[in-house]
């Protein structure tokens, strides 16, 4: 049971890296199918929204702040 919980926060972990990487677009096709290998399709798709979200707050918040708005 300790193990599986290890296994789900190191899949989640490399979840984060793998959307991290994605989101820069400098990840080599071998690393990505190895770390693609290793995590849980469901992490990956949560992570990739949340994400999502933080990009779009931020960059409406950056613009705010630009225009002084």
């Amino acid at each position: 049971m300790a193990q599986e919980a290890t296994s789900g926060k190191v899949s989640f972990l490399t979840s984060v890296k793998l959307v991290a990487w994605s989101f820069l677009g400098i990840r080599s096709s071998k690393g990505y199918r190895d770390d693609l290998s290793k995590v849980n399709p469901l992490h990956v798709v949560l992570v990739g929204l949340i994400a999502a979200v933080f990009l779009v707050v931020g960059l409406i918040s950056l613009a705010k702040w630009v225009v002084g708005a």
